[in-house]
């Protein structure tokens, strides 16, 4: 591998080539490793779930699909466009239900995605502390993909296929040999997209069963953003113009990719068809709706989820005057910069702690019935 791509500024993010085992078998690494990683890995079991015992979700809870919405309408653009207003209310219950279906593939790809990529960093990581963290990560990240294929299969059936935009950017990064990439692009990037979009759903979302699950993987996704936010600060300080401009063009890139394609409805075109609309038509209508002035009126909300991912990137010092401007088309920099440190999601992350350790330190006798995650 090229030392230069892989921008190493801390010991703690050494790598070799995935296929160069023989590294990892060093006799003098073992004793090389660090403890910049630790609280995270010991936190593990405080928030520690089980998507398949219903002590902390059961997936047999009722919703009636049929006749209610499983989430806001307000998080559905297409049902204000001239196109829509041709369906009926029960047809705007079922084009509803299938865009949280489409959201909610999407999610369980990216929760795959995440899976892959940090398996991935256990092959080419060499410290065995960062090394540890990942292989931790992929395990959380594993129990996700289970959480949400039960989700899915429990109020849809099946998944939908991934959309091509996420499905290239997920495949980049998990196949990527640099490590900034990987971590840019999944543990600050699509991690922060999470973190906003599980938020979302845990204020908004109407079917209850979504609700607590977004929360429970929410404990897990606060402490992978945090893996993130440690090697930012490790590394952006000290980094040449050259690799400065590298890092933040990458992210740059994933950032206008998902903003201009994640909902795209060309990427949604399998949805239409079913309600009689044609996704050029929608597409149309959609661009007409969805300007940048209408972007950056949406991004003034704090839960908005690009704003969350600018908010990431600032935090972590990747947004320099060089391509302030960019971001700045859409949010007001000044005031995201004097904003406080807290994320969107941790305090509900933490309040999905609090409840999980009444389960895992009740010595295996359940909650107490007065303390229900996400209620």
């Amino acid at each position: 591998m090229n030392p230069t791509r892989q921008i190493t500024k801390d010991n703690a993010y050494e790598a070799v080539a995935p296929d160069d085992f023989e590294a990892m078998m060093d006799v003098d690494r073992y004793n090389k490793r660090t403890g910049a990683f630790d609280k995270i890995i010991s936190a593990t079991h405080d928030h520690f779930w089980d998507p398949l015992d219903k002590r902390y979700i059961d997936y047999s809870e009722p919703f009636d699909s049929e006749n209610e919405m499983l989430i806001d309408p307000s998080l559905v653009p297409e049902l204000n466009l001239p196109c829509f207003q041709k369906l009926s209310e029960k047809e705007k219950v079922a084009f509803v239900n299938e865009t949280a279906r489409w959201m909610m593939s999407a999610i369980l790809h990216g929760e795959q995605g995440a899976m892959n990529l940090s398996a991935s960093l256990c092959h080419i990581l060499l410290d065995p502390g960062a090394q540890e963290y990942a292989a931790n990560q992929a395990r959380e990240e594993a129990r996700h993909v289970t959480a949400f294929a039960k989700y899915v299969q429990a109020r849809f059936g099946k998944p939908l296929p991934c959309g091509e935009t996420l499905a290239g950017l997920l495949s980049e990064m998990v196949n990527a040999k640099e490590v900034y990439k990987k971590i840019v692009g999944m543990q600050l990037l699509v991690e922060g997209l999470a973190m906003g979009t599980f938020a979302t759903f845990f204020n908004t979302a109407r079917d209850p069963l979504l609700v607590k699950l977004c929360q429970l993987a929410m404990t897990d996704e606060a402490f992978h953003h945090k893996f993130g936010k440690i090697w930012a600060d490790r590394t952006i300080p000290k980094l040449d113009e050259e690799e400065r401009h590298l890092i933040e063009d990458w992210a740059a890139s994933c950032f206008q990719t998902l903003l201009f394609n994640l909902v795209n409805p060309e990427q949604k075109r399998a949805l239409y068809a079913p309600f009689g609309l044609d996704w050029e038509v929608v597409q149309a209508e959609m661009l007409d709706a969805v300007t940048d002035e209408a972007r950056r009126e949406d991004m003034k909300e704090g839960t908005n989820i690009f704003r969350v991912l600018i908010k990431t990137l600032l935090r972590a010092g990747i947004i320099t005057d060089r391509t302030r401007p960019f971001y700045a088309t859409y949010v007001d920099m000044e005031e995201l910069k004097n904003e406080d440190e807290r994320m969107v999601g941790d305090d509900i992350a933490e309040a999905g702690i609090a409840y999980l350790k009444t389960i895992n330190f009740n010595n295996g006798k359940g909650a107490p019935k007065a303390s229900v995650a996400a209620e």
